[in-house]
């Protein structure tokens, strides 16, 4: 088991399989050592978090929708790396936050998922990052985030 599952397992997280894409996209690519990961909703095995952040779904929620997102970026930095060792480093997140007319915390909600890649890969975790309210989300899910990764 690598140093950085170790560490999730630590935390009490078990890497979901990746989600596999719902239309016409690859869930990453590769070019050189950096990675690109599609856009990962806050789903898992219950179904997830849906809703709108502000609304139906408050801004502690609305951080656990974003780790959901996190984990599953996980999961396919695992499926295209073979072992989360192999990270050296994130580089960017991407977050979007299905978010209500009135509700403009949307960097508190994206920290969700950025908490998560701090704690798996320590200062290798810590990125740059953009955090954007949308109008919705597919199927209704509350965050959605895409990572640059650089890897060996």
């Amino acid at each position: 088991m690598s140093v950085i599952e170790e560490r999730l397992n630590a935390l009490g997280i078990t890497l979901p399989t990746p989600v596999a894409p719902i239309a016409n996209y690859a869930p990453f690519i590769r070019s050189g050592n950096l990675l690109f990961i599609s856009g990962q909703v806050s789903v898992d095995e219950t179904g997830g978090i849906k809703g709108i952040v502000g609304d139906d779904v408050d801004q502690a929620t609305g951080q656990l929708a974003a780790g959901l997102c996190g984990i599953n970026l996980l999961a396919q930095m695992k499926a295209a790396t073979g072992d989360l060792d192999r990270v050296i480093r994130v580089v960017k997140l991407g977050g979007f936050v299905q978010a209500g007319p009135d509700f403009f915390n949307i960097p508190q909600v994206i920290n969700g998922c950025s908490d998560l890649m701090v704690a798996a890969f320590g200062d290798e975790g810590r990125h740059a990052r953009s955090a954007v309210g949308v109008f919705s989300l597919p199927m209704n899910f509350a965050v959605e985030v895409d990572a640059i990764v650089e890897v060996a």
